[in-house]
């Protein structure tokens, strides 16, 4: 729940009772109802206890009838009249009904005989029996058709049976529009707040304001609900109510809603608006500085410094920044109301700054308290010696200096392959050599602010002739195209390279002691003979690199790689079907591997001879020693790979 108003009570203006009655304008006189209104109470009715009973419209002349029987229904609906007449006899052969409206009785149905006949008017085509003639059905109800209808009946004698109709139909969904021009917390009247309407209801429903979830009543010179309504064509009601008050600060995130309730014959129910907020004017008391990022600021971001005021609307702001100097303050140009950009920042906007709030209503100038802004820095790196020479197998010591505003590490790295040599500010280099010339790097930084560095490079020369980046090299070249070459060399002093072929050559400095030439020249048959040279040279000596030229070998037709590959791949086919076969032999015994090479062979005793058969092989001994058999015999000196088939007994 919200808080509630200062000195207001916390009580709505109309309690919120489920029993609470509701004015019905159409049933009283214009003082009848303004009374209802500023009393906050309504007509009595059959189902209410609450409020004084009015006497019921009745006929002239007779005598204060019995309250009449009530029947509620809701717009659109049908409403069904029971006639109570004659209900033990069932007699309904002779019945009248008249509305009553204003005092008047009119004639709109008759029953003859158990059949009803409409009389002309405003009911004619809206009227029917039921319940064998106990019961009128009036459809398509309005709220022009609440009133009292009477039946009449004349056997055996004369009666009549009243009945009060009641009508309801729930409003729309409440709308609610806030004051967007704002509220100034210093007006002596109460302002309108906002304005809630409640559409097409009936009866009338009633308001009920809300700030912060507590509902607010009337209170002089405080708070103060106007409401109004308008009837349509249709007989429905649109309620308007607009809520003034006096507001204070606390209330510019305050959020009111309006409620409405109404009855149906279901019950009573509600309706509640959204919630909207309303601008609330009151004068500045405070103004003070912020600046972001938040945390310690360094040399190249970007910061803002940010006027705040506690007013609404802000004042008119000023910043300013104390001159270290005259010790005075000096107006600073920003992009907006209130907001000084430093883009990038330096370490000269470090300083006292101070905001001025004009409240333009009251003219009156409010100052923020002087708030320091620091902003870290590093100074330029400072090494010495700032150009070092030295002699090979010679010492060098470097030194590094920087200052800022927080406390420094050093750390010395080696600028070709940014490995860290040194940590701290000296660098000591023993017993050079010329690989040791080249770039040295010295970083300066704020351990305790990420980023924040500065760093100065210088340049170690090692006295010496010059040193090329290559001896020999040989490249592949294609006749009568220009080809483009280049020759590096380092030393000192820095050396110039010339070339043994005329051509287009340029220079170009890749750090102070190493300098790259290209050339641009023809391959002729002549070139691709003598080659190319490049020297390099500078006082000390000179160096010369060599350029081999070779033809590019023109690479087989895809037409011939195509026949080289069919043929190796026909040739390892026959070698595999050729192994195939030696393999199936040997398998059925046809071939005498892994046998002597003399085998003997039995013959019957009757066809026994005497004669040897010297069969000789046309294999070489080496080609012999690869049938050898499994049983590893060797063969004697003057074997020579005779086979021989004893024949004998």
């Amino acid at each position: 729940m919200g808080r509630g108003w200062p000195g207001w009570g916390t009580g709505g203006g109309v309690e919120r009772s489920e029993n609470r009655a509701l004015c019905r304008p159409s049933e009283w006189q214009e003082e009848q109802l303004q009374q209802c209104w500023r009393e906050g109470w309504t007509a009595a009715r059959a189902d209410t206890a609450v409020g004084p009973r009015l006497p019921s419209p009745g006929v002239p002349g007779e005598a204060e009838q019995p309250a009449p029987e009530l029947v509620e229904v809701e717009v659109g609906s049908t409403a069904l009249l029971k006639c109570s007449l004659f209900q033990s006899q069932g007699n309904f052969s002779h019945v009248d009904w008249f509305s009553v409206h204003k005092e008047k009785r009119v004639l709109i149905f008759r029953v003859r005989q158990g059949q009803g006949q409409s009389e002309p008017g405003e009911y004619q085509h809206r009227l029917s029996l039921q319940d064998r003639g106990a019961t009128l059905a009036l459809t398509q109800v309005t709220p022009h058709d609440e009133r009292i209808f009477l039946c009449q009946g004349k056997r055996p004698r004369s009666q009549e049976h009243r009945i009060q109709l009641r009508v309801y139909k729930a409003p729309e969904e409440p709308n609610i529009q806030a004051n967007a021009l704002g509220i100034p917390v210093n007006s002596k009247e109460p302002s309108e707040v906002a304005t809630c309407v409640g559409r097409n209801g009936y009866p009338i429903p009633q308001v009920i304001w809300y700030k912060n979830g507590r509902p607010l009543k009337e209170e002089k010179n405080r708070v103060h609900i106007q409401s109004s309504q308008t009837v349509e064509s249709s007989g429905l009601y649109t309620l308007q109510s607009i809520l003034k008050a006096q507001l204070v600060k606390e209330d510019k995130d305050a959020q009111f809603y309006c409620e409405l309730n109404y009855r149906l014959p279901s019950g009573n129910h509600m309706k509640e608006s959204r919630e909207v907020t309303v601008p609330v004017f009151y004068p500045t008391e405070k103004v003070w500085l912020e600046v972001e990022p938040v945390g310690m600021l360094k040399e190249g971001d970007r910061v803002e410094i940010r006027c705040l005021a506690d007013g609404n609307p802000p004042p008119h702001f000023s910043i300013s920044k104390q001159n270290l100097s005259t010790r005075e303050a000096e107006e600073e140009t920003t992009v907006d109301n209130g907001v000084l950009v430093l883009e990038p920042a330096r370490k000269e906007h470090s300083g006292l700054y101070e905001c001025q709030g004009l409240d333009l209503d009251t003219m009156i100038s409010l100052p923020s308290e002087a708030q320091e802004l620091l902003v870290n820095y590093v100074s330029d790196v400072q090494v010495s010696p700032a150009d070092p020479e030295r002699q090979e197998g010679s010492s060098l010591t470097l030194t590094c200096e920087a200052e800022s505003s927080q406390a420094l590490e050093f750390q010395w790295l080696r600028e070709e392959t940014g490995q860290v040599l040194e940590r701290g500010s000296v660098l000591q280099l023993h017993n050079l050599k010329r690989e040791a010339g080249g770039g040295y790097r010295c970083m300066a930084s704020v351990p305790s602010i990420p980023g924040l560095n500065r760093t100065q490079l210088v340049n170690v020369a090692i006295f010496g002739p010059p040193w090329m980046a290559f001896k020999e090299r040989k490249l592949w070249v294609k006749e009568n195209t220009v080809l483009n070459l280049s020759c590096e060399a380092s030393g000192h002093p820095r050396p110039t390279i010339s070339w043994n072929v005329n051509g287009t050559a340029s220079e170009q400095d890749q750090d102070p002691q190493r300098v790259l030439s290209t050339l641009n020249v023809l391959v002729t048959p002549e070139l691709l003979k003598t080659g190319v040279e490049c020297t390099a040279s500078n006082d000390l000596g000179k160096n010369t690199s060599v350029l081999f030229l070779e033809l590019e070998r023109k690479l087989p037709e895809p037409e011939s790689q195509g026949v080289v590959i069919v043929a190796v791949i026909v040739c390892i086919l026959v070698l595999a079907v050729l192994g195939a076969i030696l393999y199936f032999l040997y398998k059925k015994g046809k071939l005498p591997c892994g046998r002597s090479g003399k085998q003997e062979i039995t013959l019957p005793p009757s066809r026994k001879s005497e004669f040897v058969v010297e069969v000789k092989s046309d294999k070489l001994p080496e080609e012999m020693g690869l049938l050898q058999g499994s049983s590893g015999d060797k063969r004697a000196p003057g074997d020579q790979g005779e086979k021989y088939i004893d024949l004998r007994h």
